[in-house]
């Protein structure tokens, strides 16, 4: 696994050095970000919706209509696939959550990093999670965690944060309970420490289960 990780570390090491020597300029930068969000949508037939109606909705997204609400504070596209088994992560309480994950490069039309393969059966990513008056914090636990290994920081993106207000983060105890499972579309300020610096944005498939 190491080996694998470190030769995606190092493809997306040299992607980030070439990305800082094409002399844009970062509002350059966020203008084809912010193009290629678009497109992304297009391209994807998603129905965007804003908050008020995501709250009129009872704070779920409409699979068969393929919506999205956009989250405007943070800029995060989130699609609730199911909002999970369980209760969701009380205030003052520290969890830990796994993950499995897909990272899909919408900059460069390319799946960048995953834990959800077979190689990766016995591999999730272990974070610990923080709800602190309704505002989330995490951090991967090193060692446990594909994305400290791809990216060197156990700082947990900012977008993969937003759903915890919605979901519920349980453990199925029978046959019909199910993990959330949430898609995210996540800018450059809101992704991991190459997204941020090298200013592009990720389209994520995630689910997160309570660890224990």
């Amino acid at each position: 696994m190491r080996k694998i990780v470190f030769f995606i570390a190092m493809l997306l090491a040299i992607e980030f050095i070439a990305s800082c020597n094409n002399g844009e300029t970062y509002a350059d930068q966020k203008k084809k970000e912010n193009s290629a969000i678009s497109k992304f949508i297009r391209d994807s037939n998603i129905t965007v919706i804003n908050e008020s109606e995501f709250e009129a909705q009872n704070y779920t997204t409409n699979l068969d209509k393929n919506e999205f609400v956009l989250m405007k504070t943070s800029g995060v596209y989130m699609q609730i696939v199911r909002d999970g088994c369980g209760e969701k992560i009380k205030n003052g309480e520290t969890a830990t959550v796994l993950c499995r994950f897909t990272e899909f490069n919408i900059m460069e039309d390319t799946l960048q990093l995953t834990n959800n393969i077979l190689y990766f059966a016995a591999v999730v990513d272990k974070m610990n999670v923080v709800n602190n008056s309704g505002t989330f914090t995490g951090s991967f636990i090193e060692g446990e965690s594909v994305m400290v290994a791809a990216y060197g920081s156990t700082s947990v993106p900012t977008g993969w944060l937003v759903p915890f207000t919605y979901i519920k983060v349980g453990r199925p105890e029978s046959a019909d309970e199910e993990i959330a499972k949430v898609n995210l579309i996540v800018p450059h300020d809101q992704g991991q420490i190459y997204a941020s610096s090298s200013v592009y944005p990720c389209y994520y498939t995630i689910t997160y289960e309570r660890g224990r």
